[in-house]
């Protein structure tokens, strides 16, 4: 038992005894213990009244105030030591959070808090520079403020994975990025940062390889030209050098290659051309596909299964979407055995249209896939540069489908082969409303040509 209340309890106990006694004496006991009684309540509610006013002062005073007994010192003594605890943790914690507000407001990213309800809560100084945000702008909804349709749709839409770029409200020549995460009930962090040096060096990069790649065109042509004159009068030439101009016409080969990926690349990067957008019949083109591809591998002796829906049709850029599919057939020819066996799939459901190609290939390693699609990128490059590869097919892949709101899946396990799948969204389905829809795993509807 606490000490301080045993001591309370043994003077209470003689105080009332004593009452006790001298009134029995006088004949008064009981109005005597009455009000012995009373004064010892008055006294407690008086230590708590003062208790009460000590609590509430900011900062708590070291001094107790005047109470008697060891009980309510003790209580005292308790209550300062859990204050005293308690100021020196939130001293602490206002310290980290005003040094955390400080580093933010250092930041030269616009850095944004918004509630739950999709209001403005708070933002740094780089903010009210980036954004233009005022105090009026407090407690506002933040679409209120970025009415940029491609904003609100990104804001509402709740899939943050990607950043967006968009031209900034107070300067159409800047560039802003935002990334959104999401934390606690539903609040939002908006980081928002000046990517107009980054997007003004892009453009530099990409003029600079149009500009040398178009410039490279000429010269290689008259090159291969006289390649080509040299390799028709080979007989009148020494064995080596014979040996050597076959060489240089197959490197000026492989840069003609490389020069015409990179144009198209560039062409890619550059705005949509929406106005070339047509319904493409994707089963013919598949079959001439197939043809040129059974005719690029032809040493291999390989089988190209096609299964495809032939009523499918699909509304895009025809000499891109030829482009994309044909690179990713190339590359599943070029990796697979001889007589392997590669299937080439074109089929719909209700999320959209699919084209896919699986071969029997090498495979790839899982550490490769994140950087399949980057330009020059190669798993192997010597395997790569013996088969004449640029390393800009999946790039361009990469873009077409990119122009053309699509997404690429890859799957692969080393030594047994490769799945790459194409998913168009339905907006570009164009097929006859009459027909059944196949699942996805449905071949029923499919045609198998040979």
């Amino acid at each position: 038992m606490n000490p301080g209340l045993t001591t309370e309890l043994v003077r209470v106990g003689i105080i009332l005894l004593l009452a006790g006694l001298v009134g029995h004496a006088l004949h008064v006991g009981f109005l005597l213990m009455f009000l012995v009684m009373a004064i010892s309540y008055a006294r407690h509610l008086l230590a708590l009244y003062r208790m009460r006013q000590w609590v509430n002062q900011e900062p708590l005073q070291d001094d107790f105030p005047e109470v008697g007994g060891s009980l309510w010192a003790d209580v005292f003594y308790r209550i300062f030591q859990m204050k005293r605890q308690e100021q020196r943790v939130r001293q602490r914690l206002e310290n980290v959070l005003e040094r955390a507000r400080t580093s933010i407001d250092a930041l030269e990213e616009a850095v944004i808090l918004i509630d739950g309800r999709g209001n403005l809560e708070w933002w740094n100084p780089s903010a009210t520079n980036l954004l233009g945000l005022k105090e009026l702008d407090r407690n506002h909804p933040v679409t209120n403020f970025l009415r940029d349709p491609r904003f609100v749709e990104y804001f509402r839409a709740g899939d943050y994975r990607e950043p967006l770029s968009l031209p900034s409200v107070m300067d159409p020549q800047r560039h802003l990025q935002y990334e959104i995460t999401r934390f606690g009930e539903n609040d939002r962090l908006i980081i928002c940062w000046d990517v107009t040096v980054l997007r003004n060096l892009e453009k530099m990069r990409k003029e600079f390889v149009a500009n040398v790649s178009h410039e490279l065109r000429t010269p290689l042509t008259v090159f291969r030209g006289y390649l080509e004159t040299m390799a028709e009068g080979s007989h009148d030439m020494p064995p080596r050098w014979v040996k050597a101009v076959g060489q240089m016409q197959a490197q000026a080969q492989r840069m003609a290659h490389i020069v015409n990926d990179l144009l198209t690349l560039s062409r890619l990067e550059s705005s949509p051309e929406k106005g070339r957008e047509v319904v493409i019949d994707v089963p013919a083109m598949l079959q001439e596909i197939r043809m040129d591809a059974l005719v690029y591998g032809a040493d291999k002796s390989q089988t190209i299964h096609l299964k495809i829906d032939p009523q499918l049709k699909l509304f895009a850029i025809s000499e891109d979407i030829r482009s994309a599919f044909m690179n990713l057939v190339t590359n599943a020819v070029k990796y697979s055995p001889a007589d392997g066996e590669i299937t080439l799939r074109w089929w719909r459901d209700f999320g959209g249209a699919y084209f896919m190609v699986e071969d029997q290939g090498i495979g790839i390693d899982t550490h490769h896939m994140p950087r399949l699609t980057e330009r020059f990128y190669r798993i192997d490059v010597s395997r790569s540069k013996r088969l004449g590869g640029t390393g800009l097919g999946l790039a361009i892949v990469k873009h077409v489908l990119i122009n053309h709101d699509a997404e690429l899946s890859v799957e692969s396990e080393l030594g047994k082969g490769s799945m790459f799948m194409v998913h168009f969204k339905t907006e570009r389905v164009r097929v006859q409303e009459s027909l059944a829809v196949p699942e996805a795993d449905d071949d029923s509807l499919l045609e198998d040509l040979p």
